[in-house]
């Protein structure tokens, strides 16, 4: 079996690997380590969690130990799609380089200008960066890349989810043509192939692992899960989270729960603090100190549930998390092999439970078609009683029958009445009609012939000046046709 100490790296680098408490080198960095030594272009594909950090990290440190940078002009460099990501390779380069003579720099957002322009005006041998940060710091002149020796690009299929390629491109051309390069990926998608043809000469591949692949030390399972109403869905769907967390009982020490939107992220967390869970939100749009705090918090077993968006897929290297729950199935397939990647690290036993809405089904089939292999369907924990059909209201008026009193009581009324009534009716419509003439003459005398003709075009309704034959029976017309 290899060891660190067969791959030729340099002494400083062996000890500082050995006080580290490793021994045995994981397949990518067997693979990647004497390739990258001897000054090959290397382009490595591993699934997450297979240690491809200390790949790029140990030989670069082996091959920069002689020398000396000079100011503005980094000796190597290092891109990352993530913040986190950035930081943990930072952290990488500071446990292997305790016993070397050399100084590097992490250029990401959220920290100051001056303060990273400082360290860089004073000459580093590594910078670690993401994209946006570092083409900024070039853009205003505080940065040359000329002197790159090493190149190393990580977590590459992160970068093409997340738009960097063309950022990507315009770093390659700015380094050397003569440049070392290092492209590590989970997958490799037709885009990121078309970059490695281009930017990386005669490649050493290395591949230890079909691509998109989770490791067989994780137990899956998918919960299909269907609302009673639309409405209801997300509070639904979260207690459907909660009682899966508290199924696993003492065996979930701590978990990362992972959401689509970042909106998502703040109510989940939110929700479970309510109903007792210790839980914290990690996304891009938090202040960089409060992300910082929150990951060193779960790192350090103080905070034991992280609800995180896709921003904490890559690079969150915390080797005991038991537990991964899928709030949302991710939009892309490969991004769950990441998300699942965050337990069962370095052959520990982990377990990745995924919540699926009937919306989702078509994303999880993609998943399912990636991975080769069909996920266990676990039960619902919670039943979700179907919608119930809306009661008809109580106080509906009932409809009413008609009465024979009812007829009787619409009945023509005696003759004599009748006709009283009508003489009546004739005498005030005479009336009306003859007082209304003179107040249309008395308003008509000082206004033109347009006016008076405007009012006698109005249009009278029947109202009380109905007609009296209208009102008479059939036998009352009968009569008055035989007179």
């Amino acid at each position: 079996m290899t060891k660190f100490s067969d791959l030729n790296l340099n002494p400083k680098v062996l000890k500082a690997i050995t006080e580290a408490g490793y021994e045995t080198p994981t397949p990518i960095q067997a693979g990647a380590i004497p390739s990258a030594l001897d000054g090959r272009d290397v382009l490595g594909i591993a699934q997450t969690g297979t240690g491809k950090t200390a790949s790029f990290t140990l030989p670069m440190l082996s091959l920069l130990a002689r020398g000396r940078a000079r100011a503005r002009m980094p000796r190597s460099l290092v891109l990352c799609p993530t913040r986190e990501l950035a930081a943990q390779v930072a952290e990488n380069f500071d446990t292997y380089s305790k016993h070397l003579k050399l100084t590097k720099a992490l250029l990401i957002g959220g920290v100051s200008f001056k303060e990273q322009e400082t360290i860089i005006d004073k000459g580093v041998d590594v910078l670690i960066a993401t994209p946006g940060r570092l083409l900024d710091h070039f853009e205003r002149g505080k940065l040359i890349l000329s002197d790159v020796k090493v190149m190393v690009v990580d977590e590459a299929d992160r970068m093409l989810d997340m738009g960097f390629i063309p950022d990507i491109e315009r770093i390659f051309g700015l380094t050397p043509f003569t440049r070392q390069t290092l492209f590590f990926s989970a997958t490799m998608a037709p885009e990121i192939e078309r970059i490695t043809n281009t930017f990386l000469s005669n490649p050493e591949r290395v591949e230890v692992a079909r691509q998109a692949t989770a490791s067989e030390t994780i137990e899956q399972g998918v919960v299909m899960f269907k609302a009673s109403r639309r409405d209801r869905e997300g509070s639904e769907k979260r207690k459907v989270l909660r009682a899966l967390i508290d199924g696993e009982g003492d065996k979930c020490t701590n978990a990362i729960i992972f959401c689509n939107r970042k909106t998502d992220v703040d109510i989940c967390a939110k929700s479970l603090k309510k109903y007792g869970y210790d839980a914290a939100p990690i996304h891009g749009d938090l202040d960089q100190s409060q992300r910082t705090r929150t990951l060193e918090s779960f790192r350090n077993g103080e905070l034991r549930i992280l609800v995180a968006s896709d921003v904490a897929a890559r690079g969150l290297d915390v080797p005991s998390v038991s537990h991964v729950f899928n709030f949302d199935v991710p939009g892309h397939a490969e991004d769950y092999v990441h998300r699942i990647g965050r337990t069962g690290r370095a052959g520990r036993e982990g377990k990745a439970i995924t919540i699926c809405s009937p919306r989702d089904e078509k994303q999880y089939d993609a998943v399912e078609a990636l991975i080769q292999k069909e996920i266990p369907r676990l039960e619902n924990p919670v039943k979700i009683e179907p919608r119930k059909p809306r009661k008809a209201k109580e106080d509906a008026a009932p409809k009413v029958e008609a009465k024979p009193e009812a007829v009787e009581s619409v009945e023509a009324p005696a003759k004599d009445d009748k006709r009283k009534r009508d003489d009546n009716r004739g005498r005030d419509r005479e009336d009306n009609n003859r007082s209304g003439r003179d107040d249309n003459n008395r308003r008509g005398r000082g206004r033109g012939r347009n006016d008076r003709r405007d009012d006698g075009n109005k249009v009278v309704g029947m109202g009380d000046h109905m007609p009296s034959f209208i009102a008479m029976s059939f036998d009352e017309r009968r009569e008055q046709g035989t007179q």
